[in-house]
């Protein structure tokens, strides 16, 4: 080789090893992913935002907890998209969804309407509605995270959700175009991610009240500003299958999507609330037990656990009782009352879980219920006699603490309430790029 012809190949080779780390960081795969969070003041329902699509639109859609999977408003006058195609009956895809249902539509091909596919039943958990929808896939594009910032978009090509029609909105927050099921299937959001991005089937939520809360796809670290890692404030609890489902319709043999946890004995301010704590466990038909929701705003519990928890805490409280504010029944007048970093003074509430000294405490931030500039109220709602979970963790209880949804070991991860680390869920910096 002359030398020409040589210093040309050296060159060559330094270039191509200056290039390569470039190449390396294009095609890394995120370690998380990060979704913003708001919630809606009318419904207070939490929306969170992705994009989908060929071209993209931003999608907004109302977050379920224990959802089966995302599904979506299919209206021809709302669905549009170039990279949409239908799950065709005994397909991959229909066996991963577990669908063995087979229709056609006897209409024009569109999505949510087309033959030989297999469906799915959307289920609208605000209104406890059901129906049959088509099975699709398309584009879902969101944005990674190192866990301090948002970082570049990627894209699942294939996402698959269930076609639902327009109806099925009815009772969400305006502007919603479906639900998105987190729940444990293998189609729900944080299954579909860690599949397609090969990270922990983990995820977490952080619900603000009042700006953009946040969801994270993948493990942690989970930063908040100023420079707090929730995640290191974690206490664990182990995540309950129900064996029966709760969904509005569904096959006998199904078990429950939802997240359980075992919650055993309730104190206030370091006293047990006499209960029933039979009531605590799930029974043979799928009742009782203690789940968690971002779908019902408040805390509901079952009459008289309700009962018991609101007379303890009036005993606690020693304050003066005013008028029941819907959907409230114990209320109080919020005139010298102090405050505290972590919320009005008043009682803790603690859900004792798998042993005395592990329990998740509700300060006043999370129990009480600023409804007017002189009245507060108990942030938990009767469920009457006989309700299918006796204790419903609602949003309101989980605002302003991190969760993390641990599927592949089952476990709650759980921080208490950030205002202790002088942060809130509304820190996360969405405004810088990793």
């Amino acid at each position: 080789m002359d030398s020409s012809n040589f210093n040309l190949v050296c060159t060559l080779v330094v270039l191509v090893c200056m290039m390569a780390p470039s190449w390396g960081e294009q095609s890394l795969r995120p370690k998380a992913l990060v979704v913003p969070v708001k919630k809606d003041a009318a419904t207070l329902q939490y929306i969170a935002k992705i994009n989908q699509r060929t071209p993209l639109v931003p999608v907004n859609l109302v977050l379920d907890l224990g959802g089966q999977f995302l599904w979506l408003d299919c209206d021809r006058r709302h669905y549009a998209s170039t990279t949409y195609r239908p799950a065709r009956c005994h397909s991959a895809q229909c066996s991963l969804a577990g669908s063995s249902a087979c229709g056609s539509c006897f209409s024009a091909p569109r999505p949510g309407c087309n033959n030989n596919t297999c469906s799915l039943t959307p289920d609208n958990t605000v209104t406890h509605t059901a129906t049959s929808g088509e099975l699709g896939q398309d584009v879902v594009t969101v944005q990674s995270s190192n866990g301090f910032n948002p970082g570049r978009n990627v894209t699942v090509s294939r996402f698959l959700f269930t076609c639902a029609p327009r109806f099925l909105l009815q009772g969400l927050a305006n502007g919603a175009s479906g639900m998105a099921g987190l729940g444990r299937t293998k189609i729900s959001l944080p299954s579909q991610f860690s599949s397609a991005f090969s990270f922990p089937r983990k995820f977490a939520v952080c619900l603000s009240s009042y700006s953009n809360g946040v969801a994270f796809f993948g493990d942690g670290p989970y930063v908040f500003l100023p420079d707090v890692d929730a995640s290191k404030l974690f206490t664990f609890t182990p995540l309950f299958i129900n064996p029966v489902s709760t969904a509005s319709a569904y096959s006998r043999g199904d078990a429950s999507t939802e997240y359980f946890i075992g919650v055993k004995s309730i104190r206030i301010n370091g006293n047990v609330v006499p209960i029933n704590t039979t009531l605590l466990s799930i029974d043979g038909n799928g009742a009782g037990g203690t789940k968690i929701s971002t779908v019902e705003p408040y805390t509901v519990l079952e009459g008289s656990i309700f009962k018991a928890v609101t007379e303890a805490f009036m005993k606690e409280m020693n304050l003066t009782r005013v008028a029941s504010v819907a959907p409230f029944e114990v209320c109080f007048s919020s005139k010298n009352v102090g405050s505290t970093r972590m919320g009005v003074a008043v009682p803790i509430i603690e859900l004792v879980l798998q042993n005395k000294s592990t329990a998740w405490m509700i300060f006043g931030a999370n129990s009480m219920v600023m409804v007017s500039d002189e009245v507060m109220c108990l942030g938990f709602v009767n469920g009457g006699e006989n309700p299918r979970t006796s204790i419903v963790i609602g949003g309101y209880q989980m605002e302003d603490n991190l969760l993390q949804f641990d599927l592949a070991a089952s476990r709650l991860g759980f921080s208490s309430l950030l205002f202790g680390m002088r942060t809130t869920c509304a820190n996360f910096n969405f405004t810088s790029s990793a």
